[in-house]
């Protein structure tokens, strides 16, 4: 049903050149190309979402009102813009935008150049200042556009490459191997900079990194291919609900949203996936702070707490990776189920144990980010299975793959924000913005109710949202999308 892209000759012929000589390696090309953005993205992902909470309030001194404030901004822009983009890179008639490969070439280097803007002060700042406010507002939203813009267009791929279920599990192997590499990242910086402590070798890593993140997703966006790439000349046939006008269409934009929204599995995944989004952000942004607090040097020396956030990023792509034959078997949606009622369980027993145990705590904060941050990595998965449902349904001559992902994004990324405004502000009301140097003259009674506090933020959080995952997700009814060996021919 979907003809291959015709690229200029001479660029063909070197992607059939480089492509014949991975495939005599055992590399898939296709697949090879679509892991490489994975590999960029998360090298930069990672550094910024561990690490820009901490610095901006422990070492940039931003107050508790700039950060809410900068939050909220954050909040509206990343729920705007993914629906937006989605849009554009569906419907649009610019190459840049319309075709995935383009959109990543043209995106990756102001992508890669954007996760600087973060670690350079503006100036010397001082507690509460204004300015400091400002620079955070700026950092996430041009950080957060241009990841957008970037990964919507990857997102689309993994739909747009193939069909097959096999094909799409090799995509998520590759890109898993690949993340699973850009992850050490986390780990790489942690032990350079002794977890932010020097500062000057933070910033000097961050440069080096985005230099490789922004080489490794050029080559997606000069290797990479879309089925559906050539169907811009095919579009302009009258009588089909989805066809791109000349000029963005606000009628036709309400048009496709509404019939993305009205799909019954798309509104389960889309709250499944905003408590997802939200566990996320919650581990991604304090874990680091929680453990400083609630174990102590003595128990977890620095060098062990750089280990430890390492294997949170690095693991959970080999845990994907070690799965396989169970997602080959078993299907996506079974497993990811699994993981709530693993995760609610997990909590449970933390919260009997009591928080004076040390490994116990060190292990649980571990491995819920490990199975969080896995069980996420499969959720393209159901919305590429939601892609191809909607194209069947309303005979879309090609897919809505930046829309779906966008819209779905829309939902779903405030929870970005919401995770570490709620938490600050539950923790400044125990008096974190004074006692989080935990500084050991404090009021020993103010720090033990600070720390029982987040013990308690540690446990019941993701023990209630996993509860909650697992109600919603249960009614999911594309469940057997593994055993279908093609839901449409590949042309």
């Amino acid at each position: 049903m979907a003809a291959e892209e015709k690229p200029a000759a001479g660029v063909r012929t070197g992607r059939f050149s480089v492509g014949r000589h991975l495939i005599n390696f055992g590399v898939n090309p296709a697949a090879l190309a679509y892991a490489m953005t994975t590999l960029g993205s998360s090298m930069i992902n990672n550094i910024f979402s561990f690490y820009y909470v901490k610095l901006f309030i422990n070492k940039y001194k931003v107050s508790e009102g700039a950060f809410h404030q900068s939050q909220v901004v954050y909040m509206v822009w990343n729920a705007i813009n993914d629906p937006l983009f989605g849009y554009l890179q569906d419907n649009s008639r610019v190459p840049c935008c319309s075709q995935r490969r383009l959109s990543i070439l043209y995106g990756a280097p102001l992508y890669s150049l954007t996760f600087l803007l973060a670690w350079f002060p503006w100036r010397s700042y001082y507690p509460g200042d204004w300015m400091s406010g400002l620079h955070l507002t700026v950092a996430l939203c041009a950080f957060d556009a241009l990841l957008t813009f970037v990964l919507l267009a990857q997102c689309a791929l993994l739909a747009e490459i193939s069909s097959h279920h096999q094909s799409r599990l090799r995509l998520i192997k590759y890109s898993q191997v690949a993340s699973l590499i850009g992850s050490s990242s986390v780990l790489f910086c942690g032990v350079l900079s002794r977890n932010m402590e020097d500062f000057a070798a933070f910033q000097a890593f961050t440069v080096l990194i985005a230099v490789l993140s922004c080489c490794c997703m050029l080559y997606t966006g000069f290797h990479s291919e879309s089925r559906f790439d050539s169907k811009g000349s095919e579009s302009d046939a009258p009588g089909t609900v989805d066809q791109p006008q000349s000029a963005v269409s606000f009628s036709m934009l309400r048009t496709l949203m509404w019939q993305i929204l009205t799909n019954r599995d798309f509104q389960l995944f889309v709250i499944m996936n905003f408590f997802q989004v939200f566990m996320l952000a919650f581990f991604n942004n304090f874990t680091i702070i929680f453990t400083e607090h609630l174990i102590p040097p003595d128990v977890l020396p620095s060098l062990a707490k750089s280990v430890m956030y390492g294997a949170g990023f690095i693991c959970p792509q080999l845990l994907v990776l070690g799965c396989q034959s169970l997602l080959h078997s078993y299907g996506y949606y079974r497993i990811i189920l699994f993981t709530f009622y693993i995760e609610a369980g997990m909590g449970a027993i933390m919260l009997a144990l009591g928080h004076q145990h040390y490994y116990a705590l060190a292990f649980f904060l571990t491995v819920s980010m490990i199975i969080i941050q896995a069980a996420f990595s499969l959720f393209g998965l159901p919305l590429a299975d939601i892609i191809d449902t909607d194209l069947q349904r309303y005979k879309r001559s090609s897919p809505l793959s930046s829309m779906v992902f966008g819209t779905n994004a829309l939902f779903t990324k405030p929870a970005q924000s919401l995770a570490p405004m709620i938490v600050l502000t539950v923790l400044n009301q125990f008096g974190y913005e004074q006692l989080k140097e935990a500084a050991r003259d404090s009021n020993p009674s103010a720090l033990a109710s600070l720390h029982s506090v987040m013990f308690y933020l540690v446990c019941l959080v993701p023990m209630c949202i996993a509860a909650l995952q697992a109600l919603a997700w249960r009614p999911f009814s594309i469940r057997n999308s593994h055993t279908v060996d093609s839901k449409y021919i590949d042309g």
